[in-house]
């Protein structure tokens, strides 16, 4: 899920301090690659980051789910239809 800024949310500055020359260097060219400014590039980063679930969450979410039961006959089966 992408979520990007779009003009109507409430917004603050950041400063981010003792960013290494290299990673600087890597995003801005990032940035350029798509034809947007850096700051863009990374308030879209930073907006599609917080927008993914937390890792516990997705965790507890998988261990919640019923497993999936097989056997040795299924496993061949898919191999020999390509479902490697």
């Amino acid at each position: 899920m992408k979520m990007a800024y779009d003009g109507s949310m409430d917004t603050t500055v950041v400063q981010v301090r003792d960013v290494p020359v290299s990673v600087l260097a890597t995003l801005k060219g990032r940035a350029e690659a798509r034809g947007v400014s850096l700051s863009s590039f990374l308030r879209d980063l930073m907006a599609s980051e917080a927008a993914m679930p937390p890792i516990d969450d997705v965790m507890a979410s998988i261990a919640s789910r019923e497993p999936i039961r097989y056997a040795a006959e299924d496993l061949r089966s898919f191999r020999e239809d390509g479902r490697q």
